[in-house]
């Protein structure tokens, strides 16, 4: 189903053409409105003039997140305060936040694709959401929040953590829809089955989640445990929040709605921007912000994008799942390693809990990499011998998919810390 059709549909040189014309208005709004930018551009020698085709994209400076900080916090706004109706932030560990500043029309469109987003999902005027995402700065609870709005349909404002109530009321009030972040949907699966409720208790029939890296075999864990439809949806606080891009029903790689965002994937070392099909970092203009317009936003994460019309019709661009961010990315004895790909193998082989932490030390100067996986009931109280024959298959899939050795040590059901928000996959305890 579309929220929108004739711009979710539109034609790729339609849809090319207002591409061009909005990134052009900005860029001209942001040269006289933005001191950092006007510096940038004259640092590279261009002008806003420059930009006659997309292809001129390129000729413009990156942004990263450290230029947000550094002009902590409003130095990058394009408009003044005044027409600022909202304030986000984001939740970095290190140094200041990034601050996003949204106008009314900001608002208006975030809900815009959102509610687009959420169609792709499956949800209507007749959906029950029930948001469980954090409400507050963060951006995930307030963006989902309203574009569910903007759909129609009924929102129970939940917010994370609180989990008995969160199934209680999902139960009660007739939930049909669940958005939070994948690994707080297993927590909740997993919470349910303690408590003694059966999935003919509820009404889920489809999830939305996003806010932290998943893979496809999490994907089939969640939709077993809920007996639902999961959906990937992909956003950043410094882009817009939720809704940037979203899977439709085939599940096939999530659209990112280009009438407001222009993507690309570039080469995270050399910078060069690369073709559709090949995997790089995501970068991202947008074309219709008017509180924080970014150029060429440097998001970190390690992502696909393909131009191939999907079947559901829509014609906008879609990227891969996202696998990693270069920001997050171990180097492990040379080796580039993502936890989605510990992931996988633990969902794929089985017979553990998706649950798992990745433990990377440094004996002397060589780095070790301990996983720690979570046996389920029935696999705790297997023989030993079992137990080192799954520890041995769990080794081996390891050393081929990632290319180096690690150490598996089984801990007892439910003793990994559990997340209410986004799981902490990594400790690395490298003084580097």
């Amino acid at each position: 189903m579309y929220w929108n059709e004739a711009k979710e549909c539109m034609e790729r040189n339609e849809l090319q053409a207002l591409q061009l014309e909005r990134l052009k208005q900005m860029v001209t709004k942001i040269y006289h409105n933005v001191p950092f930018y006007r510096d940038a551009f004259q640092k590279l020698g261009v002008e806003p003039e420059d930009i006659k085709s997309l292809d001129d994209l390129s000729k413009l400076p990156f942004t990263t997140k450290q230029d947000l900080r550094d002009n902590y916090p409003y130095g990058l706004f394009a408009t003044p305060m005044s027409q600022i109706v909202r304030l986000h932030a984001s939740s970095g560990t290190t140094g200041k936040p990034t601050v996003v500043g949204y106008t009314r029309n900001d608002i208006t469109t975030w809900s815009e694709i959102v509610a687009r987003s959420m169609a792709c999902g499956g949800a209507d005027h007749n959906s029950v959401i029930q948001i469980s995402y954090g409400y507050g700065l963060f951006t995930g609870g307030l963006g989902a929040h309203y574009g569910a709005e903007r759909l129609g349909s009924s929102v129970i404002p939940m917010s994370g953590g609180n989990t008995e109530k969160q199934i209680m009321l999902m139960k009660d009030f007739g939930a049909t829809t669940l958005a939070c972040t994948p690994s707080y949907a297993i927590y909740l699966a997993e919470a349910m089955e303690e408590m003694g409720v059966g999935l003919e208790e509820i009404s889920l029939k489809t999830g939305i989640f996003g806010a932290e890296p998943w893979s496809e075999s999490m994907r089939a864990q969640i939709e077993k445990k809920l007996n639902i439809k999961a959906y990937d949806i992909y956003g950043l606080s410094e882009v817009m929040g939720p809704g940037v891009s979203m899977e439709c029903e085939c599940q096939n790689g999530m659209h990112i709605w280009e009438d407001h965002f222009i993507p690309e994937i570039i080469d995270p070392i050399t910078l060069e921007p690369l073709p559709y099909g090949e995997k790089g970092e995501l970068v991202f203009t947008t074309i219709t912000k008017e509180g924080l317009p970014l150029l060429r936003y440097r998001t970190k994460d390690i992502s696909m994008l393909t131009a191939e019309r999907c079947k559901c019709g829509r014609t906008h661009v879609r990227m891969q799942r996202v696998s990693g961010r270069t920001d997050d990315m171990l180097i492990i004895r040379g080796v580039n390693v993502f936890p989605s790909q510990v992931e996988s193998v633990l969902l794929e082989i089985g017979e553990v809990e998706p649950h798992y932490q990745l433990i990377v030390t440094r004996n002397g100067n060589l780095d070790e990499l301990e996983i720690l996986v979570e046996l389920s009931e029935k696999s705790f109280s297997d023989k030993i011998s079992i137990l080192e024959s799954l520890e041995k298959r769990i080794m081996n899939r390891i050393s081929s998919v990632l290319g180096i050795s690690a150490k598996i040590r089984f801990v007892e059901p439910k003793t990994i810390p559990r997340s209410q928000g986004k799981a902490v996959r990594v400790i690395d305890k490298r003084n580097i």
